[in-house]
Formats: structure tokens, sequence, C-alpha cells
């Protein structure tokens, strides 16, 4: 179980899927910086926060609602969470763009359910994630894959956080949509890599030619 100080943002469990070096940059390093896709994402965040609590038909619609899971060290705000009158809970999270090619955005739903679950010791099944450019929601099941995946990223943030562990760039296509580009420089790390690597080139074909120390024949 950890304390109220070892928590960690649930956000950074997506962060974490996407780039490692990211998920350090932000929650080791404090880094931060907006691009188009961020300011968008947040916009689209803030209208799904934005109102108060309301039913619709047999359903209590809360927002904002501030979760936490001692089990997992985990904190955070969840977007939407509804409340049916047959006893079944589902998070909604809200995601600009569209479903993504990696378990991210999942991973991130998945543990929120969990500290749901740890709260009201329920069992949730289902989530889902709604996508600003499909206007629409994409259902979530929490199987044991999923669950198991989340714990795994979970316990992986801790160590990066714990170590302060800052991964080395590596430039990838995704790196294109990255905040944080410009204070990760991926590019000026491959750059560094490539002198080192000529200087090292180099170093070697002198030491080739060079004459050892054993070798008399260069006095005949």
């Amino acid at each position: 179980m950890y304390t109220e100080q070892q928590l960690l943002p649930i956000s950074a469990l997506q962060h974490l899927i996407f780039c490692e070096r990211q998920c350090a940059l932000i929650h080791v390093e404090q880094l931060w910086a907006e691009n188009v896709w961020t300011v968008e994402g947040r916009q689209l965040h803030n209208k799904a926060h934005d109102g108060k609590t309301d039913s619709r038909g047999d359903t209590r619609i809360t927002r904002s609602l501030w979760l936490k899971s001692h089990r997992l060290g985990l904190i955070g705000q969840a977007d939407i969470v509804e409340f049916s009158s047959d006893g079944t809970v589902t998070p909604v999270e809200y995601k600009r763009g569209k479903p993504k090619t990696d378990d991210s955005d999942r991973v991130q739903l998945c543990a929120q359910a969990i500290c749901i679950e740890e709260m009201l010791n329920t069992t949730i099944e289902r989530g889902a994630l709604f996508y600003g450019t499909r206007k629409r929601r994409t259902d979530v099941a929490f199987d044991d894959v999923l669950r198991q995946k989340t714990e795994l990223v979970t316990r992986r943030l801790h160590q990066m956080i714990d170590q302060r562990e800052t991964p080395a760039a590596k430039r990838q296509k995704k790196c294109e949509k990255c905040s944080l580009l410009e204070l990760c420089m991926p590019d000026s790390m491959k750059r560094e890599k490539g002198v080192a690597s000529w200087n090292a080139r180099q170093y070697a074909g002198r030491s080739a030619d060079a004459p050892k120390s054993d070798d008399f024949s260069i006095f005949e």
C-alpha cells in the first residue's frame, strides 16, 4: 500500500505508454510545453468537466470526480463517472482525435476503474472513451489482460519516478506531435551520437596505422 505522498497522477500512465522519456520529462524533470494538440485536448477536458452533477433517466452523471488507489499508488480526476440505478458504474474519459494504436488511453481508463472499485468496494466491468474527432464513445472492457497491463505499467511508473530516471531520447515518427519536442531534442541526441561515432572511427583508423611500441622495424 502506498502513502498519500507516494501517489502518482493517473494521467502519467498514458504518458509512459506513449513515451517513457516524455513521461520522465513531465513527472521527473517537471517540464511542460503546449502545442495545438495539447490545447485541443485541454479544451475537450474542460468541456467534459463543466457543469454539475445531473441525471439522465436512471443514470446520475458525476463530473470531475477525484479518484485514488493506495494499492496502485495513483490519484487523479475522472472526466465523467455514470452511476446507474442498477448499481452499474461507468467511467468515461474524453480524448481529442481518434482511437490510438497503443493501449495508453485504455490503460488510463482502466486505472480509473480500479480506483473507483477500491473506493466504493465494487466491481466495474466496462468504461468508455469519447474521442473528439469521432464524436462518439468507444466501449472498453476491463478484462484480465487489460487489468494486468495496467498494473505492470503502474509498477514501471513508480520505479521510474522513484529512481529519478530519464531515458535517453530516441527519434520516432510520433515525436512530431509531442509538445515537448523542442525540450526533448531527439535530433540533437542523434547528432551527438553521430559525431561521437565518427570520432571513434577516425581514432580507430589512426591507431591501426600507428606503429606499436614493440615494432622495431620502423628503425631499420
